[in-house]
């Protein structure tokens, strides 16, 4: 386990955002310590983008610090929380960005691509969520509370057969999502979002993305921007619980025959 700086004094509530070296997990990171929120940016490979996620946070008056752990490794997993705690003394709120997305169908799937992405978009999640009671729990102050937020994603209400394994997952997140919301009350909440189509990747070339984005009833899909004040919304709104916010521009309500990615024409 890897971190960065020194530890500074626990003053602001402090979120640990998983995945926050890149794309929606640093968007939201930054967010927050705009926010007031003090940032704690888990990274498994990209040190370099979580040091600049750091820094972008600290730019917005928080105090940040990236941590590296491999959610395929339950170990590292469950070193994660304590370490954070060590180093800001407390945690109120984990948001799970954090996403293996590979693709596979029904004619491809196997064993291994699964097991892959239930260790790191489900059991993942729920041990830092199983973490973070705990860590609330021992607290002297009955009263002390968090808040667990889960990234889904549109498709779970939209389903195609594109990206099997993942759509599996995310489904299995949502539903443990309900599950822990009864199980940790009231000591913390759970609430998932669920972006639609929000940024480009290696799937999508800028101009089909656009387009793709526009896809909604809306006339646009998420942004980053919409994400993370949703997740904002979520950490601070306290009579949610058990649910999801979908954030996309109603792309749920719509039918698409493959995923995004495979839209190209």
């Amino acid at each position: 386990m890897q971190t960065s700086s020194n530890s500074p004094p626990a003053a602001r509530p402090v979120a640990l955002v998983t995945g926050a070296g890149l794309r929606l997990g640093s968007a939201i990171a930054v967010h927050l310590a705009e926010h007031g929120w003090d940032i704690a940016v888990h990274y498994r490979h990209s040190r370099e983008a979580a040091d600049a996620t750091v820094a972008a946070c600290t730019q917005a008056g928080a105090h940040s610090a990236a941590f590296a752990a491999d959610f395929n490794d339950e170990t590292q997993t469950r070193a994660l929380l304590p370490h954070v705690i060590t180093y800001f003394g407390r945690v109120d709120a984990i948001i799970n960005s954090a996403s293996r997305f590979e693709f596979d169908d029904a004619n491809s799937f196997g064993y291994a691509q699964l097991d892959q992405h239930l260790h790191s978009n489900v059991a993942a999640p729920i041990v830092l969520a199983q973490a973070l009671h705990h860590h609330l729990s021992q607290s002297t102050t009955p009263t002390q509370s968090g808040v667990v937020v889960n990234l889904l994603d549109q498709k779970l209400w939209n389903q195609n057969p594109d990206f099997l394994s993942y759509t599996l997952s995310k489904a299995a997140l949502e539903a443990a999502g309900t599950m822990l919301a009864m199980a940790l009350a009231p000591r913390v909440r759970v609430v998932g979002v669920a972006p639609g189509l929000t940024l480009t990747s290696e799937f999508l070339d800028q101009a089909t993305f656009e387009r793709l984005h526009q896809l909604s009833p809306l006339g646009r899909s998420s942004t980053p921007q919409d994400v993370a004040s949703a997740v904002l919304f979520a950490l601070n709104n306290p009579a949610i619980t058990g649910t999801t916010l979908l954030v996309d521009g109603g792309q749920h309500l719509m039918r698409f025959e493959r995923d995004f990615s495979k839209m190209q024409a």
